[in-house]
């Protein structure tokens, strides 16, 4: 049987790891799947040191890879809203399968994606996109697809647990913390979507819809940062005898759907007070 051949989109840590584990495992990934999984084509800006692409072709267009028509699966590894979505628009036009890690592309752009898919029967698989490691979306898919869930809670942003767990533990404050974060790689030079909640949202809008079946509406996220949270704000928690971390929170209740990244929250208020100051703030956005 012929190979699956695959054109991988976005070369850096995450494309250069796709690439390598495909490399290092085709034995036993065609043994599992049936077939081989084969690497056509990689769209990249730079040499990835981390691969040896030796017989590979290579383009520094990304719609190349769309348009191969050798390819059968396009992997979009580039990240961001706006090119990500005309590739992989591109592709599924063009009849080929994709697979994303993109959280911010399926959250914003989700719904018009699989719609389009549906129209070209092809699959658009984008399990990476939400904690990958474990994973959830099969298990809330698949596993609890008999189920009705009410509400889903997690810490889904690993450079956000990752600076309030050293505040907490360490009396560390947010600038040092950040700066150590992006020395390690777990931050990016701009660090925006995980210090502000975003990246969070994106992943719970996934969640929210998948659990609650509903479409994708990350205009309707509530999101709080943790750039403006101090020292004593954790030492106050810890006073009173709390944790402090920012999941992401989904509920479902009466047809009616939440979703928010929580923001830090004040041991001040009571629990109620700090819904209602949430509601208040998210009203005065709309």
């Amino acid at each position: 049987m012929k190979p699956v051949k695959v054109g991988i989109c976005g070369f850096g840590t995450v494309g250069g790891g796709t690439f390598n584990v495909l490399k290092r495992n085709a034995e036993e990934i065609a043994r599992r799947a049936g077939r081989g999984i084969e690497v056509t084509q990689i769209a990249l800006r730079s040499q990835n040191p981390h691969c040896d692409i030796t017989g590979t072709a290579t383009t520094s267009d990304v719609f190349a890879v769309a348009s191969n028509p050798e390819i059968d699966i396009v992997i979009e590894l580039i990240g961001g809203y706006t090119i990500a979505r005309d590739l992989v628009l591109q592709a599924i036009d063009n009849g080929k399968h994709v697979v994303t890690a993109n959280k911010a592309l399926i959250a914003v752009h989700g719904d018009e994606i699989f719609a389009r898919a549906r129209e070209k029967g092809v699959i658009v698989a984008f399990e990476a996109a939400v904690a990958g490691g474990i994973p959830v979306i099969k298990a809330i898919r698949e596993g609890l697809s008999a189920n009705r869930i009410n509400w889903v809670a997690g810490i889904i942003n690993g450079t956000g647990n990752f600076i309030l767990t050293e505040m907490r533990e360490k009396g560390r404050t947010f600038p040092d913390v950040l700066a150590e974060a992006q020395a390690l790689g777990y931050a990016e030079a701009d660090p925006t979507f995980d210090v502000e909640g975003i990246d969070a949202a994106h992943k719970l809008t996934i969640l929210a819809s998948i659990a609650f079946g509903i479409p994708l509406q990350f205009d309707k996220a509530y999101t709080e940062g943790i750039t403006r949270l101090t020292t004593a704000d954790v030492e106050l928690r810890r006073g009173a005898g709390l944790s402090h971390q920012a999941p992401g929170r989904g509920t479902q209740h009466r047809r009616r759907h939440r979703a928010a990244r929580a923001p830090h929250a004040d041991p001040r208020r009571p629990p109620d007070r700090q819904r209602q100051r949430r509601d208040e703030r998210r009203d005065g956005q709309r």
